[in-house]
């Protein structure tokens, strides 16, 4: 059996940003266009899960989610709130919470979700967290605090916006001494990689790393997990 193409293995969205992406610098969408084709796709893909792992966008089993996520909450020091930006149905939240309990760090989970249908989802899944898990999208949202730990991935915004997104991450949502992290995707590995990862293009971008953490991809050879963060 051939192999899956490698930027289909590291995202399976891929084409949908891809052609986002080239629509928005040919001028045939707006940046409001641009976020509205990824909501449109993937709130109907996630509202179509039948476990909070396919509903938060991950397609293989508990143990398997573990591998891809636990490195989030290994890259938190300490006792603290937790934001996840992006939170889809609140399973990481959830397990965040779950493994740094495991490490013997207490952390308080909350959530943002620019789809409202995903936030309720969240909400209803979770109604001890309701009131804790809000709708916005994280380039312009004002929370209401800050917080120890934000994660995010870099896919929610435009390309030429992503430096913009964790510019304000750090400016108006991660707490004062507190991390910005940023994973965890699936990556080529150094050996193997044409360009830059993403924690040098981070690095490019003027943004000092505090950290990073690396794992085995659960299923295929060419891959790895990794989280980074930042020191706010």
């Amino acid at each position: 059996m051939a192999e899956e193409p490698i930027e289909r293995a590291k995202n399976r969205g891929y084409k949908l940003l891809a052609d986002a992406e080239a629509a928005l610098e040919a001028g045939q969408i707006d940046e409001a266009g641009w976020h509205q084709r990824g909501m449109a796709v993937i709130t109907r893909a996630y509202l179509a899960g039948d476990n909070p792992r396919s509903q938060s966008g991950h397609s293989g089993d508990e143990a398997y989610w573990r591998q891809a996520r636990s490195l989030v909450a290994e890259a938190m020091d300490r006792d603290g709130a937790f934001l996840d930006v992006g939170c889809a149905s609140g399973h990481l939240m959830e397990c965040v919470q779950q493994w740094a309990g495991e490490q013997g760090r207490r952390v308080e989970p909350y959530g943002l979700d620019i789809a409202p249908e995903l936030a309720a989802l969240a909400r209803s899944r979770l109604p001890q967290w309701a009131e804790r898990i809000w709708v916005g999208n994280a380039i312009d949202w004002v929370p209401p605090q800050r917080f120890d730990f934000v994660r995010t991935g870099l896919e929610y915004v435009p390309r030429r916006r992503q430096p913009d997104l964790v510019r304000r991450l750090l400016q108006e949502v991660v707490a004062p001494g507190g991390r910005l992290i940023i994973g965890s995707g699936s990556e080529e590995k150094d050996q193997t990689r044409i360009g830059p990862s993403l924690e040098e293009e981070v690095f490019s971008w003027g943004f000092g790393i505090g950290g990073s953490l690396r794992r085995p991809h659960y299923h295929d050879a060419r891959l790895e997990y990794r989280v980074f963060w930042i020191e706010a």
